[in-house]
């Protein structure tokens, strides 16, 4: 890590629904933040807008999805859309492999379920928890 710690706010790009999720340099750590709608008409940038504005972030993390294999994925060019569409915020943005977070977050929702710290699992919180997990694997990197 070089520099002052930085804030980050990571995506976990979905065609119905994108999560999001805040992270922290100076604490390694991250926290589920919001799901995002996305549908045919894009994403809900109102709502991306507020999310930036409010929380400042020094780069945008956006998860790169890939086959087992490590090789790109057909929804890789999709995510690269969103990636320069992005842009628009003229902050530094970082693409992180996403494979298995969502098995990883719904693991660990099930298991908080079972000792009881959770209810119902929705897709919304799998989302917005992937985006986390893309986060520290951001912050991970960074630390090394």
């Amino acid at each position: 890590m070089s520099g002052t710690p930085e804030t980050i706010i990571a995506f976990d790009f979905g065609l119905r629904r994108i999560g999001v999720a805040v992270g922290q340099q100076v604490t390694s750590s991250a926290s589920p933040l919001a799901v995002i709608a996305n549908g045919e008409n894009g994403p809900d940038w109102q709502k991306i807008d507020k999310l930036v504005s409010e929380w400042q972030p020094d780069r945008l993390i956006v998860g790169m999805p890939a086959h087992a294999d490590g090789s790109p994925s057909e929804m890789g060019d999709v995510v690269n859309g969103f990636i320069g569409d992005l842009g628009r915020f003229e902050l530094p943005v970082d693409a992180v492999d996403e494979r298995y977070t969502s098995v990883e977050v719904e693991a660990i929702l099930r298991s908080q379920r079972a000792a009881g710290l959770k209810g119902r699992i929705s897709k919304e919180m799998i989302d917005s928890g992937a985006a986390m997990l893309i986060a520290e694997r951001w912050l991970k990197k960074e630390h090394q």
